[in-house]
């Protein structure tokens, strides 16, 4: 089943089912749909609403890892799984004693989905296809009796004694006893004020997980080109990773890039996204082991053109590139060539410096760091420590993960958690 082009009821139920505990989940995306499903298994007399305000569910899962859907990571050590969220690491410390990257695989597994690791640790499903992921979660809603209604947004929650009221823009009034908040993060501070109405604070909004834009730099014409691993650094931070680089014709993107901008994200907001760049193209070089590198080559290969040895394993055309943003000629051989010009290509291998001027996200994927601050929220239930029975999943919450299944796997486990907890308690 497509979820992109359910109706507005999906034809998964109603939303009176009879008696029961009613929860109502409100986001249709990964936290929102584990969640849901995983509150309905586990208790089958909750009646389970998932209200998603757009026309498209999961729609995180379809693009995510260029449409494979990276669903975790493979570490795991909780600890050092931990260390890949630059905030809320010691909150998924907890989160993950009770739902890790072990239970993700094996929850899919059960239900026919195998997940393969790649050589850098990312893990999709076999089938290279984020419907595999997608299907498999649609199945449980629908064998499971989840009600879904798209084009449903919530404007307020309020409690009244025991129970919520939901103001919706297309459904009215909805009444539940146990509410779990997995919209995702907003981009703006000002659309988590019906959360914030609530008596919540929120860590203020910015952007993780975006790349370099350096306009109208030559090093653009080189789109396409990727090279690993390359050392890149923020200059005036302690902001440095090491990694792959992709080049495109914006800027600069690729595994290193994303990591940094996840790291930095507060850091490089403040900036207005305006500071220097340094790149080693060959990290296991420094410039002094680089120069005695060259002597060698003098010695060895005096009349080898600088251009034929490409000793750097770098792309070629990359490696072109450096060449002659040094003053590298054609013709130019090891022996001759001028001091300053070795000088400049060293420099632009071990130290390439360039101006970012901006960035650039991907909306589908956009991911931020800030939302509902950690302290207001029980991480062994994801319950609000505010309002009783209200609840979080996800990326609402101030936590996000580097690039390579981290947030996805955040989102597994505290719609589990959240889910868990609710079934308990019903």
């Amino acid at each position: 089943m497509n979820a992109a082009n359910n109706n507005s009821s999906s034809g998964l139920g109603s939303l009176s089912k009879g008696k029961g505990a009613v929860l109502l989940v409100i986001g249709g995306g990964a936290a929102g749909f584990f969640c849901a499903v995983n509150a309905a298994r586990l208790n089958p007399h909750l009646q389970v609403t998932i209200l998603e305000k757009t026309g498209k569910l999961l729609s995180k899962v379809r693009v995510s890892g260029g449409g494979r859907c990276n669903v975790t990571h493979a570490i795991f050590e909780r600890s050092e799984l931990s260390k890949r969220y630059p905030r809320g690491m010691n909150f998924i410390k907890k989160t993950v004693h009770q739902f890790d990257t072990a239970s993700t695989i094996d929850w899919f597994r059960e239900r026919g989905v195998q997940i393969k690791r790649e050589e850098d640790g990312r893990m999709f499903p076999v089938t290279d296809n984020s419907e595999t992921i997608i299907d498999c979660l649609m199945d449980e809603a629908r064998k499971l009796g989840v009600t879904i209604r798209t084009n449903t947004e919530v404007k307020s929650i309020l409690q009244q004694h025991s129970q919520f009221e939901l103001q919706t823009t297309n459904l009215g009034v909805l009444t539940s006893d146990y509410i779990v908040v997995a919209t995702g993060g907003y981009p703006k501070g000002v659309m988590f004020d019906w959360l914030k109405a609530t008596g919540h604070t929120i860590a203020e909004p910015v952007p993780s997980l975006f790349t370099f834009n350096l306009p109208k730099h030559p090093i653009t014409e080189l789109m396409g080109v990727a090279a690993n691993p390359v050392r890149v650094k923020i200059e005036g931070s302690k902001l440095v990773e090491e990694g792959p680089v992709l080049i495109t014709h914006w800027g600069m993107s690729g595994p290193a890039v994303l990591r940094l901008s996840a790291w930095g994200a507060r850091e490089l907001q403040e900036k207005e996204y305006r500071f220097r760049v340094h790149l080693n193209w060959v990290p296991q070089y420094n410039e002094q082991n680089l120069k005695s590198e060259f002597q060698s080559f003098r010695a060895e290969h005096p009349t080898k053109k600088v251009y034929n040895h490409n000793f750097t394993g770098l792309p070629s055309r990359l490696f072109q590139f450096l060449l002659e943003q040094s003053g590298v000629h054609v013709e130019h051989r090891f022996a001759e060539l001028p001091a300053k010009v070795e000088n400049a290509l060293i420099r632009n291998l071990v130290d390439y410096v360039v101006d970012v001027q901006g960035k650039t996200t991907f909306k589908e994927e956009f991911v931020t760091a800030g939302g509902i601050n950690l302290s207001e929220v029980d991480a062994n239930t994801m319950m609000s420590r505010k309002v009783t029975n209200l609840f979080f999943a996800g990326e609402v919450m101030d936590v996000d993960g580097i690039t390579g299944g981290f947030n996805f796997q955040h989102a597994w486990s505290s719609g589990f958690i959240a889910a868990k907890t609710i079934a308990a308690n019903t």
